[in-house]
């Protein structure tokens, strides 16, 4: 789902305004006009687009949808995984790429869906990396071990879920200081 927010949003925000907008009726007609570019089926609703997607395809769409919505200063709401894109704050690189292990890739994520994002790894998403393509990256796998690369690859283990994200939030804005903070082996 698609609509404006003047201020980012939390995952519980952008649920609850999805299941309040799914409960309303749909308009013929009206809505956002982003609504005319947007791909797969859409439903327009006062202020919001719904885009209905084919599950095969769903990782390629809902690209496609973060990308209009991003253009057009808009948040966005994936229910499949309940995760929300918001349009600020971003990491310092700019093309900086987010990969899960479930499929999903977003350029120029926002620092708050990094964060929601390292919350769901599992079987299902055995990885979350930050990618500055031909520079660095950052990557992480269920256990919390954390490999980085910029010229040769190095590992640690780190401890919690929180550790991790701090390591990812400060890769993000450029802040070097995960890699004094453990210890990294080859």
């Amino acid at each position: 789902m698609v609509w404006d927010e003047p201020v980012p949003i939390t995952r519980d925000q952008a649920r609850a305004t999805y299941l309040a907008v799914k409960r309303a009726e749909p308009v013929a007609g009206d809505g956002p006009e982003v609504a005319k570019e947007l791909p797969g089926e859409v439903t327009r609703y006062p202020g919001h687009v719904l885009v209905t997607m084919d599950l095969d395809t769903m990782d390629e769409t809902s690209a496609q949808v973060f990308t209009i919505a991003r253009a057009h200063g808009l948040v966005c709401y994936d229910p499949q995984r309940d995760l929300v894109h918001n349009v600020a704050p971003l990491g310092v690189y700019e093309g900086m790429q987010l990969h899960t292990g479930d499929g999903m890739i977003v350029h120029d994520p926002d620092l708050g869906l990094v964060r929601d994002v390292l919350g769901t790894l599992s079987p299902q998403n055995p990885f979350v990396t930050l990618v500055n393509f031909g520079r660095h990256f950052l990557q992480v796998s269920p256990g919390y071990e954390l490999e980085y690369k910029e010229g040769s690859l190095i590992r640690t283990m780190v401890a919690e879920l929180e550790d991790v994200r701090q390591a990812f939030h400060e890769y993000a804005t450029g802040d070097r200081s995960f890699l004094s903070r453990y210890e990294w082996s080859s």
